[in-house]
């Protein structure tokens, strides 16, 4: 006996009448990404409107190109099917070698560092563009090796993974982007499902080098670190040390926030940011100028975006329909969250600085476009979760 199935009834078979259908774009954290753009495109306006003479514009309107463009990109990463990447998963993790390598041939010497390629109207850094070629390759792998995550050959894969490209970038020296590719390997690792002994074991080993790379190789003479890294690391352990050098910058910035108090001295009143006693105001201590110009409510309602942006990337983690947009999202969760993490962090005097930029808010071409090209990530997890592909649908229903 044959059965007549009408092409309503299929539809309401994909999509039944009692649950409502999800947007296809994630709306909320379209919302937390205007709103911390805004704040950015603003405070970058008023603290670098003297820095480069008869062009007081020049940064602001640098960075909102850059989120123009990044806005573009993330719009076509929404159209596309992120599961196609799962395949690329070698290519795009030989690129992230290849690319880091690169730096070294072609890209000059600023400050000591080797970190940024020059092209035309643009300073490519490698180093951030590996952050989500990094959380690509590594969800792809993670798939793979998925049913043999017990063995401990798998975790030291994975890891090995990233602690190689992690290693190349700390060499430019690049320590803040390195330490990323540590936190994303992490979570990727505990997204797969590792076991607490592999994790607590990689934790013993990240211990015993930091107190071999700080303590006990200094003391045989051997320096793993240039000695500004050092001071950098250990600084803010004792902000009042070395005031006029080393702390210097976490001293600025705590004095930036203390000065804002609850709703903050304007831009009139930002002696901090107008007179450049703050280093590095546009980029790594953005929010030490937010925290000055807008106070305590300033600070709060940008922390709040945050907090909305990471809740929405962490929502993607449950919603992916497969375990490659599941870790590609917690890669992503992981990029954002320590970056937020340590970069308030070390403004506030309680983390190291490491040069980890603000996302979205710090001034800069390539960290602003692979924030955006990961949200465009995000977007696509979300699309194909709330809209799955209707013939895929339609192969369970009988006609």
């Amino acid at each position: 006996m044959s059965t007549t199935v009408t092409r309503r009834s299929v539809e309401q078979a994909i999509q039944p009448r009692h649950r409502r259908r999800p947007p296809a774009i994630d709306w909320w954290m379209i919302l937390a990404v205007a709103g911390l753009v805004a704040v950015s495109l603003t405070a970058i306006a008023g603290a670098t409107s003297s820095d480069i003479g008869g062009n007081s514009s020049y940064f602001v309107t640098r960075q909102a190109i850059y989120a123009l463009l990044g806005l573009l990109v993330a719009a076509a990463l929404t159209k596309l099917d992120y599961g196609v990447l799962q395949g690329a998963r070698r290519g795009v993790w030989w690129l992230l070698i290849i690319s880091n390598m690169s730096v070294f041939v072609l890209a000059g010497s600023t400050r000591g560092s080797h970190r940024w390629i020059s092209l035309p109207f643009f300073q490519l850094q490698p180093s951030e563009l590996g952050k989500a070629l990094l959380v690509v390759a590594l969800a792809g792998f993670g798939v793979e090796f998925a049913k043999r995550v017990d063995d401990p050959r798998v975790t030291a894969r994975l890891l090995g993974m990233a602690l190689l490209p992690a290693a190349i970038v700390a060499l430019q020296p690049d320590l803040g982007t390195a330490l990323v590719y540590v936190a994303i390997v992490l979570m990727i690792l505990v997204a797969c499902g590792t076991p607490i002994r592999h994790l607590l074991a990689i934790a013993a080993g990240g211990l015993t080098i930091v107190v071999l790379v700080l303590a006990v190789l200094p003391v045989a003479g051997i320096n793993a670190l240039r000695p500004y890294q050092v001071e950098r690391l250990t600084g803010f352990i004792n902000p009042s040390s070395d005031p006029a050098a080393a702390t210097y910058q976490v001293n600025q910035s705590l004095i930036a926030i203390g000065a804002g108090q609850r709703l903050g001295r304007g831009e009139a009143g930002a002696s901090q940011t107008g007179l450049d006693f703050l280093p590095e105001h546009h980029t790594d201590f953005i929010f030490a100028v937010i925290g000055e110009r807008w106070g305590f409510v300033g600070a709060a309602i940008v922390l709040s975006l945050y907090a909305l942006l990471l809740w929405r990337a962490m929502r993607m983690v449950l919603l992916s329909r497969d375990m490659f947009g599941s870790l590609l999202s917690a890669g992503i969760v992981a990029i954002l969250g320590f970056q937020v993490f340590v970069n308030v962090g070390m403004t506030l005097g309680v983390m190291p600085i490491t040069g980890v930029p603000l996302p979205l808010l710090s001034y800069g071409g390539s960290s602003v476009l692979v924030t955006f090209i990961c949200l465009g990530l995000l977007q696509s997890v979300h699309l194909r979760a709330a809209h799955p592909a209707d013939a895929a649908v339609r192969a369970r229903v009988r006609i």
